[in-house]
């Protein structure tokens, strides 16, 4: 809260009133953030807004034309402060151009370098005051702030999306299905990202799982969702089939399935700590396929072991099955060796070999598989 000064009393409630930018404070439970906490720093929010939340495009644009001051920043007097609950990363734009240093320590303390771009001395005045519309608690502010970035033109991502929501039912006031109704969206979909919330919540406290410990800097809570209303995922961490119908509730995964929780977070988050890439890459299919290793004892052991997803899946698939695709599949790579062949010029003749092997290895498949047919023919006799 570097540089804050308190205004000398707080603009009137359900007014859009302009203020001056010096009496406002960073939301530090904006859903945007990944992490939050009463300790962390303006660097560390700015920073995080920065890389997911098109910061720098932001910047570009006030540089062109100055603030546009058309939409009122929504704020609530906190401790004596004005907190912005809508209007962080408009807010966070503004504290770069005015505070000269804010850049050079979010580079030294958060490791991201920031380019500011030069603002004409016309422009500068824009910066000084902003249209602010106060409320009187979070709860007057979110019926608004919801539909606008959950089904609205400036959508926020899955995991923003799920914890406003989580932290709207967690208020006691109002159900999820009322949520949803008021934000535009499905309930069904509501529920399910909550309740994917309670679970990453219960393996923060369980010490088996921490958001900033993932490898990829986007953090794709949607695999998390998707996977817990799957019923291989729910098999495995001992959840109800029906559990994602039920109101959401704290630590919803059994104690004696917590180390399943923390092994299917690091399948598809991996863990920087460990050195531990994650297994999913892409939603699909590969949530659908780690689901069904997981409810494959000999595919479980693969996965444990070598930590393949594909070596893992390969191994729960029927012998009969694996053995057609696998012909398929060469068939298809054979003609398109034969289609190239004008790339072979004579002259490496290892590869005439590899060539010749193939040639035997396939006679040898035919045999064999001409002697199960005429097997399979006399016991049908």
């Amino acid at each position: 809260m570097t540089g804050v000064v308190v205004p000398a009393s707080p603009p009137p409630l359900a007014t859009v009133t302009p203020v001056s930018v010096e009496g406002l404070v960073l939301d530090r439970l904006n859903p945007r953030l990944v992490t939050v906490n009463d300790d962390v720093s303006d660097e560390a929010i700015i920073a995080q807004l920065y890389r997911s939340e098109d910061l720098g495009e932001l910047l570009q644009s006030i540089a062109a034309n100055g603030y546009l001051d058309i939409e009122p920043l929504i704020v609530l007097k906190e401790h004596e402060h004005l907190v912005v609950l809508e209007g962080n990363r408009r807010l966070a734009a503004i504290r770069l151009f005015r505070e000269p240093q804010l850049a050079a320590r979010i580079a030294e303390r958060e490791r991201l370098r920031i380019s500011v771009p030069e603002i004409p001395a016309e422009h500068r005045a824009t910066l000084d005051r902003v249209s602010v519309y106060r409320v009187d608690s979070r709860d007057d502010a979110r019926s608004f702030i919801g539909f606008k970035h959950i089904n609205g033109a400036a959508k926020w991502e899955s995991y923003a999306k799920a914890k406003f929501a989580a932290d709207w039912y967690r208020a006691g006031k109002i159900s999820l299905s009322d949520i949803a109704n008021r934000i535009g969206d499905k309930h069904d979909t509501v529920k399910r990202m909550v309740n994917a919330i309670y679970v990453l919540e219960q393996a923060h406290s369980r010490g088996v799982f921490y958001v900033d410990d993932r490898v990829s800097p986007r953090f794709n809570f949607s695999h998390l969702y998707t996977a817990l209303s799957r019923a291989p995922y729910m098999q495995f961490l001992g959840l109800d089939a029906a559990w994602s119908r039920y109101d959401p509730t704290p630590d919803p995964v059994p104690e004696d399935k917590v180390d399943c929780l923390r092994e299917i977070l690091r399948w598809i988050y991996g863990s920087k700590e460990e050195t531990r890439d994650p297994v999913i890459l892409s939603q699909n299919p590969d949530i659908k396929r780690l689901g069904e290793v997981l409810i494959s004892a000999e595919g479980l052991n693969v996965l444990r072991s070598t930590g393949s997803l594909s070596d893992a899946h390969a191994s729960t698939q029927p012998a009969e099955r694996k053995f057609s695709e696998a012909l398929i599949r060469t068939r298809h790579e054979i003609r398109e060796a034969s289609n190239s062949l004008r790339g072979f010029d004579g002259r490496d003749v290892s590869l005439l070999g590899i060539a010749e092997d193939i040639c035997e290895t396939a006679q040898t498949i035919q045999d064999r598989m001409k002697k199960k047919v005429r097997e399979a023919a006399m016991d049908g006799e």
